[in-house]
């Protein structure tokens, strides 16, 4: 059984999996330092998401997922989001950075020449 929530967690890597070679996001080519950066996050939401389900805060439906349960009632969608995201999140910010570097570069030869002029 398909869902249309993992469909959309693999839209999202698959819209920011080019940063990656374009940007040179360097964030898959680290996979230590991913896996560093994700732990904290995975673990947090997969204990809160556990908790809320066993006290009845939250639920999912059973049409909207696969039906594959984790421990502590945590759905396998669940699960990927909490890696899936933050991932789409590192590859954005390190995208944005490798930009703002190229545009610190290219300024900085341009004011060293209108410093050389004035």
């Amino acid at each position: 059984m398909t869902s249309a929530y993992l469909l959309v967690l693999a839209g999202c890597l698959l819209l920011t999996l080019p940063l990656e070679f374009w940007l040179r996001a360097r964030v898959y080519r680290r996979p230590l330092r991913l896996v560093l950066a994700l732990a904290p996050t995975v673990v947090v939401f997969f204990v809160w998401d556990a908790i809320a389900i066993a006290r009845g805060h939250w639920s999912y439906s059973p049409t909207q997922t696969t039906g594959w349960i984790l421990p502590g009632g945590v759905p396998v969608e669940e699960f990927v989001f909490f890696v899936v995201i933050p991932i789409c999140g590192l590859l954005t910010y390190e995208a944005v950075g490798t930009v703002l570097e190229c545009r610190r570069r290219a300024v900085k030869p341009a004011q060293r020449q209108g410093a050389e002029h004035g």
